[in-house]
């Protein structure tokens, strides 16, 4: 399924800072600013998306036409979200992912630990967090990010160049994925029950197949943009060490492309009036627009974190920093709302924004109350705490 999520709060390319072990809190003036500001973007952009799982399942997000879309305004919501939203911020996460697998490994190297066995086990973790998010709501990638974490360590001494252009041929791979499933399921007339329509009943084999199909392509596509992030890295990109004129033409560039691709994407399949036809071959120009779209975006961010401080840049850092403790409180408050108190409401993708617009509110308050009294976010803390298996200091002396 099309998803995005948030990785941990600690980003690639932080020094310890501050004389503490490796293990420690990194310290506020060695912070690097541009990846907190990118994951606290991101982490809000995505509850866009995310919300309409929450509220409708799978099918609608997949396919604008198959609920919550009855007026203009539904429609302008779901449109944009599938050009802006859609495949962008998911490459914003798998790319920081991958570059904070190596920065893990790269640190606990330098300590002289087990680096290896250490991300093994890290990500172990992280894979029991993304089941236990699975059991709430059907769209959680942890899972995902955690096995991918297992290719990207065997792959971790490729050069950066190597890096970036493995990643990016196991990104477009599903591709040809694609085409595939869209010849199967047109010779056999499938139903696409459970992934384009709503199923009326039991799922058959055929779309059972399919679903199948659609996962693996997903899972190419996560760890396609993790081992590019991976390179990313490498070569400073994220940590805004370039100069600006290359943030500005890959900004440029990226979005020109990116965001083209997708709306062609979108007219694709209006033209075809949503049929099963086209229902993965549609995906194709948007998915082929998500690498440089997500590096137009991540340029953008880096850019306006080099311009004068402000007051939504700093509780938008804040949020970046519990990216996970916020990914996670997205799900249970759209638990809450949509599948008990407003189960039986009748809400349209248009209605969802005033859900968005309350959950990005709060969670930028308490973000930075938050942080000015503790080090971590509560499940970045947890994990920390699990991963060294001894106690880490939480409130701020």
């Amino acid at each position: 399924m099309k998803r995005d999520i948030p990785i941990h709060s600690t980003g690639p390319g932080q020094p310890t800072g501050n004389g503490e072990s490796g293990s420690g809190p990194v310290a506020e003036s060695t912070r690097i600013t541009s990846l907190d500001l990118i994951r606290g973007v991101a982490v809000l952009g995505i509850l866009l998306m995310n919300v309409v799982g929450f509220k409708f399942g799978l099918v609608p997000y997949l396919n604008i036409s198959a609920g919550g879309s009855e007026t203009w305004l539904d429609w302008t919501v779901g449109v944009f979200g599938e050009i802006f939203i859609d495949q962008k911020f998911m490459g914003l996460f798998s790319l920081l992912f991958g570059a904070g697998v190596m920065l893990f490994i790269d640190r606990a190297a330098a300590r002289g630990g087990r680096a290896v066995l250490l991300n093994l086990w890290r990500n172990w973790l992280l894979l029991l967090i993304g089941i236990f998010h699975f059991l709430l709501w059907e769209g959680d990638v942890l899972m995902i990010y955690a096995v991918s974490s297992l290719f990207l360590v065997a792959m971790r001494k490729l050069s950066s160049k190597t890096l970036i252009i493995v990643g990016g041929v196991i990104f477009l791979a599903p591709i040809a994925n694609d085409l595939l499933l869209q010849s199967i399921a047109n010779w056999n007339d499938a139903t696409l029950a459970g992934i384009w329509t709503e199923p009326g009943g039991d799922v058959g084999d055929l779309d059972a197949l399919l679903s199948l199909g659609t996962l693996s392509g997903y899972f190419m596509r996560g760890l396609g943009m993790i081992i590019m992030g991976a390179g990313l890295y490498r070569l400073g990109f994220m940590s805004g060490k370039m100069s600006p004129s290359v943030y500005r033409r890959v900004a440029i560039t990226g979005v020109g492309i990116g965001l083209p691709l997708a709306a062609l994407g979108v007219v694709l399949v209006d033209v075809n009036n949503f049929s099963n036809n086209v229902a993965f071959i549609g995906n194709i120009p948007n998915n082929l627009g998500a690498i440089p779209a997500s590096l137009g975006y991540m340029s953008l961010i880096v850019l306006w974190n080099q311009r004068a401080d402000s007051w939504l840049k700093r509780r938008l850092r804040s949020a970046g920093r519990m990216a996970l403790t916020n990914y996670l409180t997205q799900t249970v408050l759209g638990f809450l709302a949509f599948s008990v108190l407003l189960d039986d409401a009748a809400v349209n993708r248009s209605g969802l924004l005033l859900f968005v617009l309350s959950v990005w509110a709060a969670q930028l308050w308490w973000s930075g109350a938050w942080l000015a009294r503790f080090r971590f976010g509560p499940a970045e803390w947890l994990w920390r705490v699990a991963t060294y298996r001894r106690w880490q200091p939480l409130r701020r002396a």
